[in-house]
């Protein structure tokens, strides 16, 4: 796992682009597996950034997002949908045919699950960004979930519902349930980018990198991935003891981004 401290959201966006356009200038049909939440939000803006400045197009690449709430449609003010098109999508010449969002709004979500994991298994995402829950879930992969898993419906943590509820009126309006990409699917990805910012990431970020594999912090499965990039801030790495000896990983390298 190699580590890169970042002292700014920005300096995390530079890092994170750093490893998009690796692929999308040099995969002919590249596919980006994409995350919603704070998290990324600083990645996406340089995204749009050296799209004006730059030009990278991305109308070669497809994406494919972890996860949706249930029970709100695409048009909703908080779905995931309407949060990567306001974040991303609107200002980057992708062609919405080729992003992929499960559907929250299905009748049967299932049966939705099935059809998004016949989306994972004919796109092998090349880059896969994640973030981290306080509570170490990637995608909505709460403590708990067995790490084979593929997509399916989840029961919210709450303490995801509390930390979610800054983007709702009221707690009671953020979803109980979510479609989300199972972990067995996530470590399919050629190479996992994830970022975490703050105090509030730095157990979970401490637990997956150094601590024992248990579903009791999905993100800890990452271990065992060959290529993940962990782009965090100080506050994030805090209670990370960067001693490899100590460590049941080996770190490839630490890096300081200004």
């Amino acid at each position: 796992m190699k580590i890169i401290k970042v002292k700014s959201v920005e300096a995390m966006g530079q890092a994170a682009l750093s490893e998009v356009l690796k692929v999308v200038k040099t995969k002919e049909n590249p596919v980006l597996g994409l995350a919603t939440g704070s998290s990324p939000i600083g990645l996406y803006q340089a995204m749009i950034e050296d799209h004006k400045k730059n030009k990278t197009s991305y109308q070669h690449v497809k994406t494919i997002n972890l996860d949706e709430y249930v029970g709100i449609d695409a048009t909703h003010s908080q779905s995931y949908a309407t949060f990567m098109k306001e974040q991303l999508f609107n200002h980057i010449d992708i062609d919405l045919n080729n992003v992929n969002i499960p559907s929250g709004d299905c009748l049967n979500p299932q049966d939705e699950c099935l059809r998004y994991d016949e989306v994972i298994c004919q796109n092998k995402v090349d880059l896969q960004i994640l973030g981290i829950g306080s509570n170490g879930h990637i995608g909505f992969n709460e403590p708990g979930t067995p790490f084979n898993a593929t997509t399916h419906v989840v029961t919210l943590d709450e303490q995801t519902r509390l930390d979610n509820a800054r983007f709702f009126e009221s707690l009671d309006e953020v979803p109980k349930y979510a479609v989300t990409m199972g972990i067995r699917s996530i470590l399919q990805a050629n190479q996992i980018v994830l970022i975490a910012l703050g105090k509030n990431k730095a157990k979970a970020v401490a637990h997956m990198v150094g601590g024992s594999v248990t579903t009791d912090c999905p993100a800890s499965i990452l271990q065992v991935h060959p290529n993940v990039i962990l782009i965090a801030d100080e506050e994030a790495l805090s209670e990370v003891k960067l001693d490899t000896k100590k460590l049941n990983i080996q770190l490839a390298s630490t890096a300081v981004a200004e």
